[in-house]
């Protein structure tokens, strides 16, 4: 995966505005919301409708 660190410093959940954390599984996810978001062709698709739950 090659997304830019520095990009990942500006990136925020864009329900709750929490800390994202990249994932393994090429997924941006939200401790808070329970949400992650995926990545597709090292780009992260920020849209709520476009995540999946997860559960901790």
């Amino acid at each position: 995966m090659a997304i830019n660190p520095q990009l990942l410093d500006h990136l925020v959940c864009p329900k709750c505005k929490g800390a994202l954390v990249l994932s393994e599984q090429q997924f941006l996810s939200c401790a808070h919301c329970q949400l992650a978001y995926p990545i597709r062709n090292d780009v992260p698709i920020m849209l709520i409708d476009e995540a999946v739950s997860v559960e901790a």
